[in-house]
């Protein structure tokens, strides 16, 4: 069993029914949204792929009778805790990129002495912000926390570090040194972020 098939298979029994039906309703993306998104990412990893082909997407809001694909299915590291994300679509990527295209220092400008921010020194922060793909966003819908892949590291850090953003006070970690790490993380993690009362 892949890591993908793994993780998925024990987030169905980590969830609890109302969600988990949710998630059954839920489709991949399509070879050709796939294809996109290689285009405008072509380091993106197959474990991302396959999952966005099992799952594409898990952020949308439900309907007036209930019905969606409004699910958390993802966690972040131990400080974090429980705090749970959604899994963004091909589509939602594909936007993000466009709307966060600054690099860290075009945000908050220059960062020496800043104590607003705080940033792991494996994170460039001069890179584009175009050069990270956001895979998921938190529970408050982004503004929060976000996770996002780094295909632009700094020295130290290696292309494919999975990055968590979380605001107020800001900081930007890397988490773990791939998708897949992320994904084992998570696992060992007993899928940490499900709340048993969704």
């Amino acid at each position: 069993m892949n890591i993908v098939d793994h993780y998925l298979a024990g987030l169905r029994l980590a969830l609890p029914p109302t969600p988990l039906a949710r998630l059954a309703g839920a489709s991949g993306a399509s070879a050709a949204q796939l294809q996109r998104l290689l285009r405008a990412f072509p380091d993106c990893p197959a474990s991302l792929l396959s999952l966005l082909g099992q799952l594409n997407g898990t952020h949308w809001d439900d309907d007036a009778d209930g019905n969606g694909t409004a699910v958390l299915v993802l966690g972040a590291d131990p400080a974090m805790g429980r705090y749970p994300y959604f899994l963004r679509s091909v589509e939602q990527i594909l936007e993000d990129r466009q709307l966060y295209p600054d690099s860290i220092v075009e945000i908050y400008g220059e960062l020496a002495g800043d104590a607003s921010v705080t940033l792991d020194s494996k994170i460039d922060a001069q890179a584009s912000g175009s050069e990270r793909l956001c895979f998921a966003h938190c529970m408050n819908n982004g503004g929060t926390s976000m996770l996002s892949l780094d295909f632009a590291p700094g020295s130290g850090g290696v292309t494919g570090q999975v990055i968590r953003f979380v605001h107020d006070p800001d900081e930007y970690r890397v988490i773990a040194a791939s998708f897949d790490d992320y994904l084992q993380l998570q696992i060992n993690q007993e899928y940490a972020f499900v709340d048993p009362d969704q």
